[in-house]
C-alpha cells in the first residue's frame, strides 16, 4: 500500500502503537470497494482515494467488523506462507498506516 497524504490525527491509544491485543474497524468517515481483488478507499473528509494490494485488501475485508489484531494475525498466518514475525511487523505497520490515514480506528482491547 502506498500512502502519500500527510499524516493526521487518528484514534490510536495514547501510546500511538497497534498492539496485538488491539481492536481494529474502519473508520466512519470512509468509502471503499473491490477492484479486481485490490481495494480502493476514499476517505470523505479529506477527498483522498487509498489503493490496496491484494494481501492489503484481504486485511481490509477482515476488519470489516471491529477484531483484534491477533485474531487477523492468526487467520493471515492459516492463509499465507509467511513467517509470523513478519506478518506481524507488515500487519501492525499497515495498520499503523491506515490509522494515521484515518481510515480506521484502534482502540485498546478493554474499550472497545
Amino acid at each position: 500500500m502506498n500512502i502519500s497524504a500527510p499524516a493526521r490525527p487518528a484514534r490510536v491509544p495514547q501510546d500511538g502503537i497497534v498492539r496485538l491485543t488491539s481492536v481494529v474497524a474502519p473508520a466512519r468517515d470512509q468509502v471503499s470497494c473491490d477492484l479486481a481483488g485490490e481495494a480502493a478507499i476514499l476517505h470523505l473528509g479529506s477527498g483522498i482515494y487509498y489503493g490496496l494490494n491484494p494481501v492489503g485488501a484481504r486485511i481490509w475485508a477482515l476488519l470489516q467488523q471491529p477484531i483484534r489484531v491477533d485474531h487477523l494475525r492468526d487467520t493471515l498466518l492459516a492463509e499465507y506462507d509467511v513467517a509470523p514475525e513478519r506478518l506481524e511487523r507488515d500487519l501492525t505497520g499497515l495498520l499503523g498506516q491506515l490509522a494515521a490515514e484515518r481510515l480506521i480506528e484502534v482502540h485498546a482491547a478493554d474499550a472497545a
